[in-house]
């Protein structure tokens, strides 16, 4: 066990990130930090220290506890950080999830189930050569 971590490897450990990388990035673009401090990928973290990670719509607040060289299982994680994020972000987050599919522009996302019928039915219908060509008259009919 190290006395110190880089942070962007302690959040990929605790599952916080998917990948080292996607950890690396979000401390690169400013979305993790220490104190109200942006930290970069190689800053160290303690037992001890408050992390907040921006994960658009919300902020998470975690406490360090100890630290892991190596990723955990998602059961052993609670052992090593305590969760400080405020129940208000969580709401926030269901919030958006709900809004998405409110407030979604006509012709973006997925067709609903009346738009798939509808679509369904037109595929469905047979053309004729007579319905289209309804007003067409043949010049040789004089």
């Amino acid at each position: 066990m190290a006395n110190d971590e880089r942070v962007d490897k302690w959040l990929w450990a605790m599952r916080v990130f998917k990948t080292r990388t996607i950890a690396t990035d979000a401390c690169k673009k400013g979305r993790v930090s220490i104190g109200g401090t942006a930290v970069k990928p190689s800053r160290t973290v303690k037992p001890g220290d408050v992390i907040d990670v921006r994960k658009p719509p919300i902020t998470y607040t975690f406490k360090v506890l100890q630290l892991s060289q190596n990723r955990l299982g998602a059961k052993l994680v609670e052992n090593y950080l305590e969760n400080l994020t405020p129940r208000e972000q969580y709401d926030l987050l269901e919030m958006s999830r709900i809004s998405g599919f409110i407030d979604r522009q006509k012709g973006l996302g997925r067709p609903t189930k009346h738009d798939a019928r509808e679509m369904a039915r037109f595929r469905e219908q047979t053309f004729s050569a007579d319905d289209f060509f309804l007003d067409w008259e043949d010049p040789d009919d004089d």
